[in-house]
């Protein structure tokens, strides 16, 4: 004979254990990514532009070993430091991307120059940066042009 109620427990199981499996299947793994993506134009004609975004890591750490972009001659990825009160810039050459953490490339910060962009990439347009990672990923975003002086499009 059966427990009053028992009945109530077996439905309320049966019913849990397929919505626990959907919401497993439903989790993706975290995946690599590049987002808000833009470039500033440089206010001095010939001088490089910078561009910005933001690097999430996927489901395991990774190395980010190159951005290009198609529209300049050479791109370059650098970052703004500061020691004993005196502000320099280096080149970095690899860039470290933790699983599922993020890296921005921000004014003051991190960011890539943009050597000789073409007369084409005007404020208002969009421009293609090609990033390379160790794994052999490449991820291809368009990044918003801006305007000299511009802050980070909304």
């Amino acid at each position: 004979m059966r427990a009053k109620g028992s009945n109530t427990l077996q439905m309320k199981t049966g019913l849990l254990v397929p919505a626990i499996i959907m919401l497993a299947a439903c989790h993706q793994p975290a995946m690599l990514s590049v987002d808000k993506a833009w470039v500033r134009l440089t206010p001095v004609a010939g001088a490089p532009s910078s561009a910005y975004f933001t690097i999430t890591g996927g489901a395991r750490d990774e190395t980010l070993t190159d951005v290009s972009a198609p529209d300049a001659m050479r791109a370059e990825m650098h970052e703004n430091v500061s020691h004993a009160g005196i502000e320099s810039m280096n080149t970095l050459k690899l860039v470290a991307v933790r699983a599922g953490g993020e890296v921005p490339f921000a004014l003051g910060g991190k960011h890539v120059m943009l050597f000789g962009l073409k007369p084409k990439v005007q404020a208002g347009t969009t421009t293609p940066l090609i990033f390379t990672f160790a794994s052999g990923q490449k991820i291809t975003v368009n990044a918003k042009v801006m305007p000299p002086g511009s802050s980070a499009p909304q």
